[in-house]
């Protein structure tokens, strides 16, 4: 079993070690995007010369041929900017009507277009959809469309490649890593592909060499310690280890799950979680003053003054709102933690912001994909 031992590091790069998550899934998700981008605009490009293969000038050479790449340039995804270099046509022929020379038009990335509605709101979130499932095919119906010009055989060979990309992800070997941290969650998205919601199960890790990454995606539900569990044994039947530490919401089926897997694995609950369930159980009138109070626990300097400020809680509100302190005092154990850490972790130790914050953006887009729903 790994064990955090205070190396006397400096703080801000311990503190860099353990908060890294908040950008990793974004990464991610762009690396994903511009992979899937390239080799989209590859087979359209590859499809428009196949087309116009046949049409040679007087010395039997090609009208159609590659010719090298465009100057790079940064499109806008829900995920952040994706650098792409999108490959170039040389378009001999000559429009009949006009006069003028043809030229191929991407209909997936039109020319200078440093935005686009497919690649922006949907291609990000599809990559995560076909990442956990290895199914492309909803990305290509929604990303490409029929206005792409793609043919089957291209459809095909996109839809294999990123499925074998998808497959090695699921299947890699976890035998040579030690993950220190993980953060968990189920992430409900609505994606206009079906009509059920899809619920991400997401688990980020940071290994012991303080490196980050994405551990585990699948589809599944939230509250299901069984999708949870079959997710946990597929890791540690690729030789994953128990975790020192996994931090996320009380109200997922993950934690019976932990405890049958990885029983030795400590838990912590999320703090923004749990101040909104209490403030859930209390009148809006009384909102301001157990924020208040629930924040002097989260920045109490020690675990002894956190479970000081957690009495001074229950003093306060425990005569009107039983309900509201019961959800604290019963889970103070797991509340509380991450104090057994290293002080410069404990900031990136009390929630899930290094999943929650990378999806903000990505729920906000997807109120406004096509499709029903």
């Amino acid at each position: 079993m790994l064990t955090v031992v205070h190396e006397g590091r400096d703080p801000n790069e311990a503190g860099d070690a353990a908060g890294a998550g908040r950008s990793l899934l974004d990464e991610i998700v762009r690396d994903g995007a511009r992979q899937m981008l390239a080799a989209a605009l590859q087979a359209e490009v590859a499809d428009y010369i196949a087309r116009h293969a046949g049409e040679v000038d007087d010395n039997g050479h090609r009208l159609v041929v590659r010719n090298g790449y465009h100057t790079e340039r940064d499109v806008m995804t829900a995920a952040g900017a994706v650098t792409v270099k999108a490959p170039r046509v040389n378009d001999k022929r000559i429009d009949p009507e006009t006069g003028q020379r043809k030229r191929f038009s991407s209909a997936i990335l039109p020319a200078w277009a440093r935005r686009s509605t497919q690649v922006s709101e949907v291609l990000p979130l599809l990559y995560l959809h076909g990442l956990s499932t290895s199914d492309f095919g909803p990305a290509l119906e929604q990303f490409l469309g029929s206005g792409a010009g793609l043919s089957p055989a291209s459809i095909t060979r996109l839809t294999a490649q990123w499925q074998d990309e998808a497959k090695a992800f699921g299947q890699r070997d976890l035998s040579q890593v030690d993950y220190v941290y993980l953060w968990v969650d189920g992430i409900h998205l609505k994606v206009r592909l079906e009509q059920e919601k899809l619920c991400l199960l997401v688990m980020l890790g940071v290994r012991a060499d303080g490196r980050k990454e994405l551990v585990a995606l699948a589809d599944g539900y939230r509250e299901s310690t069984e999708c949870w569990a079959d997710l946990l044994r597929d890791c540690r039947r690729r030789g994953m280890r128990a975790p020192v530490l996994a931090i996320g919401d009380g109200a997922l089926g993950f934690w019976k799950a932990l405890r049958e897997v990885f029983p030795d694995t400590r838990e912590q609950r999320c703090w923004f979680h749990k101040q909104s369930n209490v403030l859930a159980a209390l009148p809006k009138s009384a909102h301001p003053g157990a924020l208040a109070a629930m924040k002097e626990i989260i920045g109490a300097e020690d675990i002894d003054k956190a479970q000081i400020a957690i009495a001074a809680f229950e003093q306060d509100y425990g005569a009107k709102y039983p309900k509201a302190v019961k959800k604290i005092v019963d889970d103070a154990d797991v509340l509380l933690e991450y104090f057994r850490y290293p002080a410069e972790h404990w900031v990136h130790l009390r929630t899930t912001n290094p999943i929650e914050s990378t999806f903000a953006t990505v729920r906000l887009r997807t109120r406004v994909t096509k499709g029903p729903g």
